[in-house]
């Protein structure tokens, strides 16, 4: 795959057999497009499919990790397009990962941004980084996995409150709920992730791919239970009044709803 192109995504293959996946919008903080969205699903499988690939890093370019869905861009080619069918494949994939898969998170996650860190499986964090899933306040349904792995991670209790809301959990206030491992100094999360990613790259690999099978069974039960769910809210939402609404006030530049508070 050393010579594959994928949209809007940067690939390297490093000689330690640590791959670092970089997201490469930087002028809207990596947003993602169907394009790009397909990119991340075929991705994941090629490197699966790599003997060269021990460990994976996901990280952002520039001063973001990921805005989540592209505005301008997510209603484009809706009629052909499964979302769907897109979100369960791409959540389908990372779980599937044989190699450990290490989010290095260096600005915002937001919404689908948010879920894409999340389901890695090991998270580090730079101080200056937030998480919120903000499906809600663009008025649809959290569809893409965040209705699985925010409770979770969080619990319910909490969960629902930030999906309900959109609002925005810190790395320290995530670290301290147990939402991602660490959160590391500033401007070193992406070099923290790598010299993580080649500790594991180097150890046992049958005993790390297993144990990392047995703990994604719990994961996938979730996703099993209540994916297919949140997807096809979502879809009813995606028409609604609301999502029109929030479209319109996107691209306008002005309030949406009110915003979620504390």
């Amino acid at each position: 795959m050393s010579n594959k192109v994928y949209q809007d995504l940067i690939v390297e293959i490093r000689p330690s057999g640590v791959a670092v996946v970089t997201m490469n919008r930087p002028q809207i903080l990596n947003a993602i497009s169907w394009p790009m969205h397909s990119a991340l699903e075929e991705v994941f499988v090629d490197l699966d499919n790599d003997p060269k690939v021990k460990a994976i890093v996901l990280t952002g370019a520039g001063r973001g990790f990921c805005s989540g869905g592209d505005q301008n861009a997510l209603d484009d080619d809706v009629d052909t397009i499964s979302p769907t069918r897109s979100g369960r494949h791409l959540i389908r994939n990372m779980l599937e990962l044989e190699s450990p898969l290490i989010a290095a998170v260096n600005g915002v996650a937001v919404g689908l941004g948010a879920t894409l860190a999340l389901f890695c499986d090991v998270i580090f964090a730079q101080p200056s980084a937030r998480f919120a899933d903000t499906h809600v306040t663009a008025g649809v349904v959290a569809g893409d996995g965040g209705a699985v792995i925010w409770p979770m991670l969080l619990g319910p209790v909490r969960a629902k409150h930030y999906l309900m809301t959109g609002d925005f959990i810190s790395a320290e206030e995530a670290a301290a709920a147990g939402m991602i491992n660490k959160v590391v100094p500033e401007g070193t999360v992406l070099d923290h992730a790598i010299n993580y990613a080649e500790m594991l790259a180097s150890g046992p690999r049958d005993a790390i791919v297993w144990t990392k099978y047995a703990v994604n069974k719990l994961i996938k039960d979730q996703v099993h239970l209540n994916l297919d769910t949140a997807a096809a809210h979502e879809m009813l939402t995606f028409r609604s009044p609301e999502r029109k609404e929030a479209v319109a006030a996107f691209l306008e530049k002005r309030k949406r709803f009110a915003e979620g508070g504390n």
